[in-house]
């Protein structure tokens, strides 16, 4: 099996300036975490405070984009990047940023490193994701439209579910299934059913419909997919430069409000140094064009960018 190739960071910076990229924190992480919530609850607030269309149209993306931003941090206490302690980084990764959005750190950990050896190779289990691309602008509305309506939510919260049931044996008890299916998203449901009955307790109990489950349906897939077409759409296979085995995609401060938070449009940077910390990568970013090394470097200007080469393909007369 192809390992992806690598960069040696000690070829690209001097030790001083890689003691700075790589130096890992004991408090950036935690409050990246307790922004993201912050900014959830104050979202939030800022409807229940002021309700109209509009506060309501603002909050849901807010929303859905820091349910995204806990993904991120997930995905960040994946690499060990949250905090030093490793007891305190897979306790913050899996309870306050996994168990909410219906993910799991211990489950996702060995997929997503099995994605950076592999990257762009055969063995890449994210190529799924990258494969249908470029496709048609009918094709990327469609997905779009999937999104933004909770088919996608759908299927992938209830999808494995109606598949174990589809294919369940004559004597297979459905309540075992139903069982098997509550224990594997047990932290999922333990949250929400604590965030129900806060918001219950102070009146507010259809804010966990309007606030949480409806983002989480909605705005939540839509830049999950938005992401995962700027990090490696149109990246081509068993690519040899480290340099490009990914995008970086240049955001301004709406696409982080609303699409990209915590820095995840530093996707080179990530995948060549993938054990430094989010928060970190712009300033590798900026030694790296200051060297004259991001010239061959994957790179979009925007994330409308970035859709409009993703959906390139002709349509089909």
């Amino acid at each position: 099996m192809a390992v992806a190739p690598r960069v040696k960071p000690l070829d690209l910076f001097t030790p001083e300036e890689w003691a700075k990229v790589s130096a890992r924190s004991s408090w950036r992480g935690i409050w990246m975490v307790a922004h993201a919530w912050g900014t959830i609850l104050l979202a939030g607030a800022l409807f229940v405070v002021f309700p109209n269309p509009l506060t309501y149209l603002l909050a849901l993306m807010i929303i859905g984009a820091r349910q995204l931003g806990l993904a991120i941090l997930m995905h960040e206490a994946a690499h060990g990047g949250l905090h030093p302690n490793l007891k305190i980084n897979d306790g913050l990764g899996e309870w306050l940023c996994a168990a909410p959005t219906g993910a799991s750190l211990k489950s996702y950990r060995p997929y997503h490193l099995t994605h950076h050896k592999y990257a762009q190779q055969a063995e890449d289990p994210d190529l799924i994701l990258s494969a249908p691309f470029p496709t048609t602008r009918q094709s990327l509305r469609r997905k779009i439209v999937r999104d933004l309506t909770g088919q996608t939510f759908f299927k992938q919260r209830f999808g494995p579910l109606l598949s174990k049931l589809k294919g369940a044996g004559a004597g297979q008890p459905r309540s075992a299934i139903f069982g098997g299916e509550v224990a594997r998203q047990g932290p999922f449901l333990l949250w929400n059913l604590a965030l129900l009955i806060a918001l219950s307790s102070v009146g507010l109990w259809w804010a966990w419909l309007a606030l949480w489950i409806v983002p989480m349906a909605t705005w939540f897939p839509l830049v999950t997919r938005l992401r995962n077409i700027a990090e490696h759409a149109l990246v081509a296979r068993d690519e040899p430069d480290p340099f490009r085995h990914a995008r970086t995609t240049r955001a301004n401060w709406i696409e982080r409000l609303l699409i990209a938070p915590y820095h995840v449009n530093f996707h080179a940077e990530h995948h060549m140094f993938m054990h430094t910390p989010c928060w970190n990568l712009p300033l590798a970013h900026r030694l790296l064009e200051q060297k004259g090394l991001t010239g061959g470097m994957l790179r979009a200007p925007g994330y409308l960018s970035v859709l409009k080469d993703a959906s390139s393909k002709p349509a089909v007369a």
